[in-house]
């Protein structure tokens, strides 16, 4: 696991001598002049803002109820594992009802939230809702605090809300058990902090010639080698890919998470990232990985739409048929993905009602058609959605 440290006297000292040679992209005479070899990426560039045009045309006639489950799920994922990357585990139940919550998407029974989740989710959703706002360093300043609301990370209190001031040595991406730490990245001073961020922020808003693709790949590493907080760079870092992932897109609503393929491919992130802060000013091996990690959240984004669809659909087939509120509620959990066999036991204690009532409630569906018998029920029982037809055509 990596995570960040504020060194000891020794690392201090050795911080404080006359570097001899260069260390750190950082460190070079023309730095932040970031380059990169723009017909290697034209390709891979294309590739994605094709895949970013087919993803959002499959939903293009949808609803909005549509869009918005869609884009709760995306979220969902995003904001889970963007803090699993950092070794934070957060409940997804949890992390959807708040951006539920927050967005106006009826889910039905929601799970109760603290004020760590809804940090993490205000910050991604002002990043991608808002991505066409100006992006300062107040802003940044909330994100901050939204992820760390009692001003400690862990155990050890941090500056939340300001730049970090390295008041106990520079900081360092370390690795390994406490007195074999391995240092993988070592951050500019912070001394520098306000002039480097000042310089980061201007570009970041204003129009440059890369492909918006390109720049949040970008925007991603020049913020995170800065890293300007004690901690929370990571996340902080890939709201603001996801923001001008948005800017890309000129859409507010997200159906993908890089976050999510930046954790199936998290050794090489954190290898890519390495050699890339230790090399020089040519970025090029680094956006190719990004492109690709891009790409393929894009792909797998599919299984989301295709749930998302399929909700719709069935809702659709189904509008006119007279349910009760509970039989609503456990098809929509079915739909979103039910987590095990479907029991008359199951359907009763969620729905707080009696087994008796969950039996005839499942009765009444089978009856109409809306669900079945499993086949591969085995001692107990267990039932499941008919494939989705209209019943108008039957």
């Amino acid at each position: 696991m990596y995570r960040l440290f504020a060194s000891d006297s020794a690392a201090n000292k050795r911080y404080n001598r006359c570097m001899t040679t260069r260390r750190y992209i950082w460190e070079a005479a023309d730095w932040p002049r970031l380059t990169y070899d723009a017909a290697l990426l034209a390709k891979p560039t294309a590739a994605v803002t094709l895949a970013q045009g087919r993803l959002h045309g499959r939903l293009t006639h949808a609803d909005d109820a549509t869009q918005e489950r869609a884009g709760l799920e995306a979220l969902t994922t995003d904001v889970v594992q963007s803090s699993a990357i950092e070794g934070e585990l957060l409940d997804a139940a949890s992390v959807r009802s708040s951006i539920a919550r927050r967005l106006g998407v009826d889910i039905g029974a929601t799970t109760p939230t603290d004020r760590r989740v809804d940090g993490v989710v205000d910050m991604i959703l002002d990043a991608t809702r808002h991505h066409d706002r100006p992006v300062t360093a107040e802003r940044l300043f909330g994100w901050h605090a939204g992820l760390f609301p009692t001003g400690y990370s862990g155990i050890s209190r941090i500056r939340v809300g300001g730049w970090r001031t390295d008041e106990t040595g520079p900081m360092e991406v370390i690795s390994g058990p406490y007195g074999r730490q391995l240092v993988h990245f070592e951050a500019p001073p912070a001394s520098r902090l306000d002039e480097d961020m000042h310089r980061f922020l201007t570009w970041l808003d204003a129009e440059t010639p890369e492909p918006l693709v390109v720049k949040a790949g970008l925007a991603h590493l020049w913020f995170v080698t800065i890293h300007p907080f004690d901690d929370g760079n990571g996340r902080i870092a890939r709201a603001i890919g996801d923001l001008a992932l948005a800017r890309s897109e000129n859409s507010p609503r997200r159906f993908y998470s890089l976050s999510a393929q930046i954790q199936r491919d998290r050794k090489n992130y954190y290898a890519i990232l390495e050699s890339t802060q230790r090399g020089d000013l040519d970025v090029t091996p680094w956006l190719l990985w990004f492109l690709d990690a891009l790409h393929r959240s894009i792909d797998n984004a599919d299984n989301t739409i295709d749930a998302a669809l399929a909700k719709a659909r069935f809702w659709r087939n189904w509008h006119t048929t007279a349910m009760n509120t509970r039989q609503i509620e456990m098809l929509n959990r079915i739909l979103d993905g039910f987590n095990g066999k479907l029991t008359t036991r199951k359907w009763a204690i969620i729905t707080k009602t009696s087994q008796a009532s969950a039996l005839r409630d499942i009765n009444e569906l089978i009856d109409l058609g809306v669900l079945r018998r499993s086949d591969s029920s085995g001692r107990n029982t267990s039932y499941e959605l008919t494939e989705i037809t209209d019943p108008t055509q039957e």
